[in-house]
């Protein structure tokens, strides 16, 4: 028994919360007091509200009714919810959901260190500590993401631990880990709180074992408590013997009614027949292998077990079985034929549910069954009968005509269920089907299991890291790290380690096996002389800032690192903007030079020579052999030989000197208007120019003469060659197209991969996540910068005429600008695939056609006016080809170095307003 706490003693205290996703009610009116100084333990399935609960105590998510307050505070106050951070931890649910993959075990751990303000020397002081502590110290550069599942989670826990906090909150830390790791992990905790009695510890678990040794529990259900109290006095409240009883006896009578206790009649003996067998089965993907050599035998009719750890290699071996992995090597048999995956008839004797329930959530229940049968070709005239057998079998039939998308779990599993066993197959294969899912539905389903086995003769091969649910199976397989400990009859596991029960017999096993490395067990059975005995002297030395550059550096660090060790995305940002530079400055041209073009001359004087001279001497034109007649005209125009055909007339030399006006007929191929129509400028040019020659008479002179004469004189690019306007163009678009691309992902992907905690549970600010992610995209666009100016003028024969300083100034305004754009779409998208499609479309459109590339933006009018003026593409293209090609300096560039200093400022108070300090 915990005695009563006075009322300073809470450092939760919760009132009248209720929380709302859409219509999804997620907490309905919770009140809890929790007292310091204790571990306390919040028990149900997943969806009851355990995760919300817990994140609004630690802060990273809004209130949207009632009252939170912790350690003395209401969490609604945005000043106390910042302030009392540095001595909350919050540890996510997930295996590493607030680590980086890339990062090492010393450089994730020193990254949190950073952010809560630690100098170096104590950075390092601390962090050996706890890696000691941990037995991680060993494996200190190691990349997090190539640990095992409980590695991970004793380095989320130094992570965790790494600013000494007085509350230390854990979502489902050791779900899916083996239980050797799960027990040293609570050995560890446990030792940690024995020396720093004033930390209090909030938990989250889906195992009641682990609850026994809590102090207080909190049951939930549906979003509401359904009791608290200490784990006896939950038993001795419910009448039940364990904590799995005792939470079913607590739940609302609607949701237990017609419940009974499982019981698993025995198997049948008398077929032998072997089912599934594994021959030093082995699965590799590049260096890592996920299965190694595992072989067993299951016979037919039997629930067989495959118990270990996420990530030891079972949902890799049941693909192999079913034919969706090719195994490296060994061999899986069916009914004693080796699978194939191109054999139809074996597959179709096997039903397969995968972790994720593989349903059609928009689809209705029936139409996810009609689907599937079809699928799977059962005859058009049974597949009605199957589905209305399967939807009494499974309780299924009220809901039928509901989206699979928007059932509750345990009917989600059953459907899942249905739909694997609707082509009636001999083999069924269950890949952690009662993951998340609450007692009872985890029982209804078991009764269905056995009744397809036990009646049905069906095979079952299931997969579980839960101990209570491998021992209602007949065999079971101890898998760890891709191999199999031991296999055999649960109660034979356990009496051959002389255990209390099957988690003890797997520890066993694991020590037996050596398959947890000793220094892990070292190191979390020693005592280390700080930080287990108390001599530590860590006390929180940040103060409360809004904004700290170390911090900022902290993100700007990491981001850096990540970028650098990952090869593909480095190659993409440094030598892509050189390879489509070289694509886009050849391959874009205003240049029409070399048009092919052929004579239909029909007068053959020297006068119709002289008019074509003009033709066969000018670099715009190409000229091909002459044409014969109309049909060879036609024809070489189509076949796209010809682009421009002259034809002259008879007697077009005699109407010459007459003083008549002959006709000479021009054809030009129109399918490309913009070609077509340069080709005709530069005939009516030569006309013109033949003309002014005194090719007519002095009477028709006369007759054309001006009062005057126009003479063009072109200021800049005099060759009028269009790679002078294109490359320093193209070298706009690719620091807008590249930059934002690369910083679209920046944000989305920390909400994908759950380390946008890191974020809300630290006292890191907005502004330091934003400007810290941007900092290292800015140096690579500035590179970037360099890598292009120097191809423009080595390889393009381009130069910088103008001042290379100011054009770089620029270029620095302009990669701020695109970078932040590309954090902008990353803050307000949900996916990564869609950050990275709305970055590129956006910037590749507005840079290429509304910035004045193709066409000046003086010419554009309404919407494209206005998008053209709205985006930084437009103002830098004026520094790019101004510097390029006009001379220009700083003086001459003063307006768009403001507006590009504009974009920068709305771009970032826009980010900001988009990215919420709390999840909603």
């Amino acid at each position: 028994m915990v005695d009563k706490p006075k009322s300073s003693d809470f450092v939760v205290d919760i009132s009248g919360v209720t929380q709302r996703y859409g219509k999804t009610l997620a907490l309905d009116d919770v009140n809890l007091q929790i007292a310091s100084r204790c571990i306390v333990g919040f028990i149900g399935p997943d969806g009851v509200g355990k995760s919300t609960l817990l994140s609004l105590i630690s802060g990273i998510r809004k209130i949207h009714s009632g009252s939170v307050e912790v350690l003395g505070g209401n969490m609604a106050d945005a000043n106390h919810r910042h302030s009392i951070l540095p001595r909350i931890a919050y540890m996510p649910q997930g295996l590493g959901h607030n680590l980086y993959p890339t990062l090492s075990v010393y450089e994730n751990v020193d990254f949190f260190a950073r952010l809560f303000g630690l100098s170096r020397e104590e950075r390092k002081r601390r962090i050996d500590e706890l890696l000691i502590s941990t037995g991680l110290k060993t494996f200190a550069s190691r990349a997090a993401g190539k640990l095992s599942g409980g590695m991970k989670q004793k380095l989320g826990l130094c992570c965790a631990l790494i600013h000494d906090p007085e509350l230390l909150i854990l979502d489902e830390p050791t779900t899916g880990v083996d239980p050797l790791s799960r027990r040293q992990f609570w050995d560890l905790i446990g030792r940690i709180r024995s020396r720093r009695e004033d930390i209090g510890v909030l938990v989250a678990t889906a195992y009641m074992e682990e609850a026994e040794n809590f102090d207080i529990l909190v049951a939930m259900d549906a979003g509401k408590i359904l009791a608290t109290g200490s784990p006896d006095e939950l038993k001795s409240l419910s009448g039940a013997i364990n904590l799995e009883e005792t939470f079913i006896n607590l739940l609302p009578e609607e949701k237990r009614r017609g419940h009974r206790k499982l019981k698993i009649p025995p198997r049948k003996t008398e077929d032998r027949i072997i089912a599934i067998e594994a021959i030093d089965l082995t699965r590799r993907f590049n260096n890592f292998t996920a299965v190694d050599h595992v072989s067993f035998c299951i016979e037919r009719g039997e629930i067989f077990g495959f118990v270990g750890s996420n990530g030891c290699g079972k949902t890799t071996t049941m693909k192999m079985l079913t034919g969706l992995l090719n195994a490296s090597e060994g061999e899986a048999k069916l009914f004693g034929r080796s699978i194939d995956a191109k054999d139809i008839e074996t597959r179709m004797r096997v039903g397969y549910m995968s972790q994720s329930f593989s349903l059609y959530t928009e689809l209705t229940v029936r139409q996810n069954l009609n689907l599937h049968a079809r699928l799977f070709h059962l005859a058009i005239d049974e597949i009605p009968s199957r589905i209305d057998e399967l939807a009494d079998q499974m309780d299924l039939s009220h809901v039928m005509d509901d989206q699979a998308g928007k059932l509750p779990i345990g009917i989600r599993q059953r459907l899942s269920l249905a739909v694997a066993i609707i082509h009636k197959p001999e083999i069924l294969i269950l890949d952690e089907p009662t993951s998340g899912v609450d007692p009872v539905a985890r029982d209804k389903f078991w009764e269905l299991l056995v009744d397809i086995s036990r009646n049905l003769g069906v095979t079952i091969f299931i997969s579980t890291h839960f101990m209570n649910e491998a021992e209602r199976c007949d065999r079971i397989s101890l898998m760890h790290s891709g191999s199999v400990l031991a296999t055999g009859v649960p109660e034979a596991l356990v009496s051959s380690m002389n255990a209390k029960n099957l988690e003890e017999a797997f520890i066993a096993y694991l020590e037996k096996e050596g398959s947890i490395g000793r220094d892990i067990l070292k190191g979390a059975n020693s005592d280390h002389p700080r930080i287990l005995n108390g001599h530590t002297s860590w006390k929180q030395t940040s103060k409360l800032e809004y904004f700290n550059l170390n911090r900022l550096w902290a993100f700007a660090r990491r981001e850096s690192v990540e970028i650098i060790r990952d090869p593909i995305r480095l190659s993409f940002a440094l030598l892509g903007p050189l390879l489509l530079m070289v694509v886009l400055g050849y391959g874009i041209s205003f240049d029409v030079e070399n048009l092919p073009y052929a004579v239909l001359d029909r007068d053959q004087t020297p006068e119709s020579r002289k008019y074509l001279e003009n033709y066969s001497g000018s670099r715009y034109f190409e000229e091909h052999s002459p044409i014969k007649n109309y049909t060879e005209l036609e024809d070489r125009l189509k076949s796209g030989e010809l682009k421009v055909a002259i034809e002259i007339p008879p007697e077009f030399g005699k109407d010459l000197k007459r003083g008549s006006q002959p006709e000479v007929g021009i054809w030009i191929d129109g399918a490309l208007p913009f070609r077509a129509e340069t080709a005709r400028g530069y005939v009516l040019g030569l006309h013109e120019l033949y003309l002014s020659d005194g090719e007519l008479n002095a009477v028709e002179r006369t007759s054309r003469n001006m009062p005057f004469e126009i003479e063009n004189r072109f200021r800049y690019n005099q060759d009028m060659k269009s790679i002078y306007a294109i490359v320093p163009g193209v070298i706009a678009m690719l620091l807008a197209v590249i930059p934002s691309i690369l910083t679209a992902v920046g944000v989305v992907r920390e909400k994908e991969l759950g380390s946008i905690t890191n974020l809300y549970s630290t006292p890191s600010t907005r502004l330091e996540f934003l400007l810290g992610k941007q900092t290292p995209y800015i140096v690579i666009g500035m590179i970037n910068f360099l890598s292009l100016v120097s191809l423009a003028i080595l390889l393009f024969g381009v130069p910088v005429k103008g001042s290379l300083i100011a054009l770089s100034a620029g270029t620095l305004l302009y990669v701020i600008s695109t970078t932040e754009f590309g954090l902008l779409v990353s803050t307000f998208t949900k996916t990564q695939i869609g950050a990275l499609f709305g970055a590129f479309l956006i910037t590749l459109i507005t840079s290429m056609e509304f910035s004045g590339l193709l066409e000046p933006i003086s010419s554009l009018t309404g919407g494209a006016e206005f998008v053209g003026k709205t985006f930084p593409a437009a103002y830098f293209l004026r520094i790019s080809v101004g510097t390029f090609t006009k001379s220009l300096n700083f003086d001459e560039l003063v307006f768009n170095y403001l507006a590009l200093g504009i974009f920068i400022i709305a771009y970032l108070i826009l980010c900001l307003l988009f990215l919420r300090e709390q999840e909603a």
